[in-house]
């Protein structure tokens, strides 16, 4: 089976049943994979084990001014359609918009609700380096630093004498290959060692790593300068992680609940998937309700305050919306032609200060203070990377943005 599914289509009974039938059950080698991707990105916790990042006493206030817009049409690479279409056609779970501070659309699909928790693969990233500022802010970490100071174990590997800095931006000379779809690539790796895939079929895996930070400590070749070129590489996220819970004493999700979760008023638990050392998996392995992955974006958009309260550093958000932007690849143009790359956090266009968490198979939380404009939109995608999925995507927040009074 692997022809996934729309909306508007009739769900195969994945994993329904008591017991499912064994052509039903989730493939752990493929369940990210379409159709079980879109039964999974839901249900996390049910197949993998995860650590909880715990809300707070108190859930900040999303205020709501509901508009219709499904209909509104917009112009795509494929011709004109509407909202609704292209909910559609991108395989949607979820998407919620907030103009002005306030909610205008909230909408869910393939059985999810507003309860669900989600799988944000790669937004995971932006959410890891945004409760590291607070490290930054206070001087436990500094960015200019090598990363050797926090980790002194890899000086034996390619991140020798790389900063912080270069982490943050991916833009290190580590070698990491990240290729979605070679099982036994250097994320591959990563698979098998963060627990989220078994071994790949007749595959020797004696010298694989048994955790990500064994694999961290693998990679010794490197292919670069550090800084000195843009390249997008999961494992950079992981190393910024391990940096974090050393100079803190904490594990990450407690340091994800303590310096953002709960300061930013979550109304749901989120979880983390841990690997065998107990580690969470900074690179991709969150999941959270919609609402909450709008309010990070909004406490990123609010100067970072959440309710009168700085929550994310001030010095935080504006590096991450003008700091020095030079470097990025053709791969990255190829969704983002004037874009760039900074602490974790894709850059729409250098010149101005929209910003996106991405993930792939369609995580994407879209940050735009032109546009007084938060959307996310969590999707499963029957591909890894699709960039005309994602142009479309962002041609229509554009279109919902000039809707409302918002040229940007």
């Amino acid at each position: 089976m692997s022809k996934s599914y729309k909306n508007s289509e009739m769900a195969p009974p994945i994993m329904e049943g008591a017991p499912p039938p064994p052509d039903q059950r989730l493939p752990l080698i493929d369940w990210d994979r379409p159709p079980w991707n879109r039964w999974a990105f839901q249900r996390v916790q049910q197949f993998l084990p995860t650590a909880p990042i715990r809300k707070g006493a108190k859930a900040s206030l999303l205020p709501v001014e509901l508009q219709d817009i499904g209909d509104l049409t917009f112009e795509t690479e494929n011709g004109s359609k509407t909202i609704d279409q292209f909910l559609d056609d991108t395989y949607t779970d979820g998407m919620l918009i907030m103009l002005d501070g306030k909610v205008i659309y909230e909408n869910y699909f393939n059985g999810m609700d507003q309860r669900t928790l989600h799988l944000a693969q790669s937004v995971s990233k932006s959410i890891t380096a945004t409760a590291a500022a607070g490290l930054i802010d206070t001087g436990l970490i500094d960015p200019q630093a090598p990363i050797t100071d926090y980790l002194p174990e890899l000086a034996q590997t390619a991140w020798n004498t790389a900063t912080v800095q270069h982490v943050l931006d991916m833009s290190t000379g580590v070698s990491y290959e990240e290729s979605y779809e070679v099982r036994d690539s250097d994320i591959g790796k990563t698979d098998f060692a963060s627990g989220w895939k078994p071994a790949p079929p007749e595959t020797d895996t004696s010298d694989w790593p048994s955790c990500i930070w064994e694999q961290i400590l693998t990679l010794k070749t490197k292919e670069a300068e550090h800084g000195s070129r843009f390249l997008y590489r999961s494992i950079e996220t992981d190393v910024l992680a391990h940096a974090m819970e050393r100079v803190t004493g904490q594990r990450l999700p407690q340091i994800l609940s303590e310096r953002l979760w709960a300061p930013m008023g979550a109304e749901e638990d989120a979880n983390i998937t841990v690997d065998a050392s107990g580690y969470g998996l900074a690179c991709g392995g969150i999941s959270a309700c919609l609402r909450d992955f709008a309010r990070f974006g909004f406490a990123m958009l609010n100067d970072g305050q959440v309710g009168g309260k700085q929550v994310i550093p001030q010095s935080w958000i504006n590096d991450t919306r003008n700091g020095p932007h030079g470097l990025f690849n053709d791969d990255g143009r190829n969704y983002f032609p004037n874009g760039a790359y900074r602490n974790q956090f894709w850059i729409e266009d250098q010149d101005r200060e929209g910003h996106l968490c991405l993930g792939v198979f369609g995580q994407t939380i879209y940050i735009s203070p032109e546009r007084g404009m938060v959307a996310v939109k969590l999707s499963t995608w029957p591909d890894f990377r699709n960039p005309e999925f994602l142009r479309e995507t962002l041609a229509a927040f554009h279109a919902i943005s000039r809707a409302f009074g918002h040229s940007g």
